[in-house]
């Protein structure tokens, strides 16, 4: 690989620093005793009542050491000022060559040993290795005091700079304008690839995925809370199962079977509920081979929940409750701004008839028309292949071509046809409907939730009927689980579930407009 000449002279200041017997990658703990926003943050003048510092705060003298990566340098003279980036945030530092010290032999400046009179080591530590040796991107560790400087800045005085880790390649540079970045690292393509430099370079792009740990461990702490239980359960399958999708299929060697990426934890944590969990969940990763825009990645992850003795009804108002508190967690309010759109998570959410949302978008009365009829408006709306359709399926098509944009704030659309739900429990008062709600969020789904199918008669009839789609061509049929099916047979308690898709719920919470900005390392073509 051909290196730049920016490349090249890092290298050579690598080798520069090991004849000077300074080790780039030292193995020993640098014991952190400061970041950079809780000193900018914590900082303050004046003293108590009886003249002495306020605890808790810092103040100037107090000594400090922090570490981070070399982000600017203003070289001028015998002193300049660099900025540290650490996990927190950026700090400026104030460098002066005679105060600096170092653990290294004296040497000239072309870091060979001096046989005339040496330099000092605080001369050979600036003149040197700061000025000459250090790049852009460098980590260093710094000890000294804070200060605020005459220009009012909160800054750290260097008496000791220590290097932790030499950066071989030079970082892209970004300028920003008015606070807008216009210069440097912003080819989509290029962040998604390289996120490691992105959440270096460019501002606010840590903070999504801060967040986003935010909303995992809110969603704990309430789950724990409730006295649910966290579990884990196979991502390998035999049979993919518990969503309609299409698969990744892999082959275990010593057991000669193919074998599938989970499309879903469903059926595995129904199972629990069989074995006499109250509340299970697991935050997990799903694999669904199928297509890649900005609201889908063929891997993605997802939360499912399961309560017993719980129904639909229930699940709606724990989960508006649920979203409620992660906004609030997340933003410190719950209305969140989603593009053009001002989106509020306060409970309640309007409930709205899958049926009834369609007739109310489009007119269309598809309750009293046959599966023909429904086929043929489904044609004159574009939707393509209906011929390998059933009933549900085109209803769902209907759906998602006339409705599903439509929907901003936060909507229950319930009560979906048995064809569209082969797990879900009928409906109690509403013939051919289940019990069944999909959240609608921003004109997307966030969350799709049931009174689980306990009947296991029912559910094997079912699973007969989405094998009938199988044949006519439907690839995202279920196919029978046999095994879940005998778990059924021993018994399984009126039980409420609900499936939340993490990567787009924290889309909505950030206000991103990409899965891809909310995923560390989304699946890219090969380079």
């Amino acid at each position: 690989m051909e290196l730049s000449e920016q490349e090249v002279v890092r290298r050579q200041s690598l080798q520069t620093m090991r004849d000077m017997g300074i080790n780039p990658y030292p193995a020993d703990e640098y014991v952190v005793t400061g970041y950079s926003t809780d000193i900018k943050q914590g900082f303050v003048d004046e003293v108590t009542g009886d003249g002495l510092p306020v605890t808790g705060k810092w103040h100037t003298g107090d000594e400090v050491r922090i570490a981070g990566r070399l982000m600017s340098k203003r070289i001028m003279g015998k002193a300049s000022f660099i900025e540290i980036q650490d996990s927190k945030g950026r700090i400026q530092v104030y460098v002066s060559r005679d105060d600096i010290q170092a653990p290294a032999e004296p040497v000239t400046g072309e870091g060979l040993p001096v046989t005339g009179t040496p330099l000092t080591v605080e001369q050979q530590m600036y003149n040197v290795v700061f000025k000459k040796l250090l790049d852009i991107g460098d980590f260093i560790g710094i000890e000294g005091f804070v200060f605020r400087t005459q220009m009012g800045e909160i800054s750290v005085h260097a008496k000791r700079l220590t290097v932790l880790a030499k950066s071989l390649k030079p970082l892209p540079i970004v300028k920003y304008k008015d606070g807008v970045a216009y210069d440097g690292f912003n080819d989509p393509e290029q962040r998604y690839r390289q996120r490691y430099v992105d959440l270096v370079v460019n501002e606010g792009v840590k903070d999504t995925f801060l967040k986003r740990a935010i909303i995992l461990r809110t969603m704990r702490q309430v789950f724990d809370e409730a006295g649910f239980t966290e579990v884990e359960t196979p991502i390998l399958q035999q049979i993919a199962g518990g969503a309609s999708a299409r698969p990744f299929i892999t082959h275990h060697n010593t057991l000669d079977v193919d074998m599938y990426l989970r499309i879903a934890t469903e059926l595995y944590l129904k199972r629990l509920i069989v074995g006499g969990f109250e509340g299970v969940y697991e935050i997990g990763r799903n694999f669904r081979n199928e297509g890649m825009d900005r609201s889908h990645n063929p891997e993605f992850t997802c939360m499912e929940l399961y309560v017993q003795y719980k129904d639909y009804n229930w699940m709606m108002g724990f989960t508006e409750q649920l979203l409620e508190k992660i906004a609030i967690a997340v933003n410190g309010t719950t209305k969140v701004q989603i593009g053009d759109h001002e989106v509020d998570f306060k409970a309640p959410y309007r409930r709205l008839p899958i049926l009834d949302a369609i007739k109310e978008k489009t007119g269309l009365d598809l309750a009293s028309m046959s599966e023909d009829e429904i086929r043929a408006e489904a044609k004159k709306l574009g939707v393509e292949d209906t011929e390998h359709m059933g009933k549900g399926k085109l209803i769902d098509e209907i759906f998602g071509e006339t409705c599903e944009g439509t929907f901003i704030q936060p909507t229950f659309i319930i009560d979906y046809p048995v064809e569209m739900s082969p797990l879900t429990k009928m409906h109690r008062s509403k013939p051919g409907l289940t019990e069944r709600f999909e959240l609608m969020v921003n004109g997307k789904e966030l969350a799709n939730a049931y009174s689980e199918l306990n009947d296991p008669i029912d559910q094997y009839n079912r699973f007969v009927e989405q094998m009938k789609l199988a044949d006519k061509g439907d690839d995202e049929a279920m196919v029978i689980d046999h095994d879940f099916m005998r778990a059924l047979e021993y018994g399984m308690p009126p039980t409420s579930g609900i499936g939340i898709g993490i990567d787009r719920l924290t889309m909505f919470m950030t206000g991103q407009p990409t899965i891809q900005e909310v995923l560390l390392f989304p699946t890219m073509r090969p380079e």
